[in-house]
C-alpha cells in the first residue's frame, strides 16, 4: 500500500465520500499515516532498551517509563517525521484541490495556469512556499521546545 501514488486514490475517494472536503482529508490522512506509522515505530524502536530495563528495575509503573524514557527517546524521530509528513500533506492538499476543487490554493494555480496567467500563477507559488516555510518553522519551534533537555 505504501508505494502506491497517494493522490491516484482521490478518484477512489471521491467516489467514496463525495467530490466535498471528505474525500481531500481522506487523501491526506491516507497519504501521510503510513509515514507517521514508521517514524513513531522507528523512534521507539530505536530507545535504548537498557534505559527502560534501568526503569522497571526501578520500579517505575509502565505509564512513567512511557512518559519519562520511551516518549523522549523516540521525540526526535517522531518530530523529523512530522516533518516530512507536513510537507507531503500539502502536496497532496494542492493535487487534490487542482483535481477536484473549485476553491483554494491548487484550483487558483490551475485556474491561471490555464489562463497563462504568469503573475497570479507565481503569486500561487509564492504562498505555498510561505506555507510551506510557516509549518517548517513551526515544526522547528516545536522541536526546539520539546527537546530543549538535549542541548
Amino acid at each position: 500500500i505504501f508505494p502506491i501514488p497517494k493522490i491516484a486514490l482521490l478518484p477512489l475517494f471521491i467516489i467514496w465520500f463525495g467530490i466535498g472536503e471528505e474525500s481531500k482529508v481522506a487523501t491526506i490522512f491516507f497519504g501521510v499515516f503510513f509515514p507517521t506509522v514508521i517514524a513513531v515505530y522507528g523512534g521507539i524502536d530505536n530507545v535504548d532498551r537498557s534505559l527502560i530495563r534501568m526503569g522497571q528495575s526501578f520500579g517505575l509503573h509502565w505509564t512513567s517509563i512511557v512518559r519519562k524514557i520511551i516518549l523522549p527517546g523516540a521525540l526526535p524521530a517522531m518530530l523529523s517525521g512530522f516533518r516530512i509528513t507536513a510537507s507531503i500533506s500539502i502536496i497532496l492538499l494542492v493535487a487534490a484541490e487542482m483535481i477536484a476543487a473549485e476553491f483554494g490554493v491548487g484550483a487558483y494555480i490551475l485556474m491561471a495556469g490555464n489562463l497563462m496567467a504568469t503573475d497570479q500563477l507565481i503569486a500561487g507559488v509564492a504562498i505555498l512556499s510561505v506555507l510551506g516555510l510557516t509549518v517548517g518553522w513551526l515544526i522547528g519551534r516545536a522541536e526546539r521546545f520539546l527537546l530543549r533537555w538535549r542541548s
